[in-house]
């Protein structure tokens, strides 16, 4: 590597370790204002579900869950006492 290509390494690396410019308190408000405002537009074009498709999905979600739990709790008690008899 030659010494031009060193020092310009080393000078990247430098400007790299050095804090970004730091901006005022002004400026960082600014800046929220202005990501809230985009937020609240971006909130407008959301697709809001119906109250009746909100609780037919609740529903789906709740019914799976009772299914899935007490399938797990069967298939935990039988591997359960599968084990008891092998050890006993």
């Amino acid at each position: 590597m030659g010494i031009k290509k060193v020092k310009a390494v080393a000078e990247v690396a430098g400007k790299e370790d050095q804090p970004a410019t730091s901006t005022g308190i002004k400026e960082k408000i600014a800046e929220f204002m202005e990501f809230l405002e985009l937020s609240k537009v971006e909130i407008k074009k959301v697709t809001w579900p119906t109250r009746k498709e909100t609780v037919a999905t609740s529903m789906a979600v709740l019914a799976l869950v009772v299914v899935m739990s007490l399938f797990l709790g069967l298939v935990d008690l039988g591997l359960s006492k599968l084990i008891q008899l092998i050890l006993s």
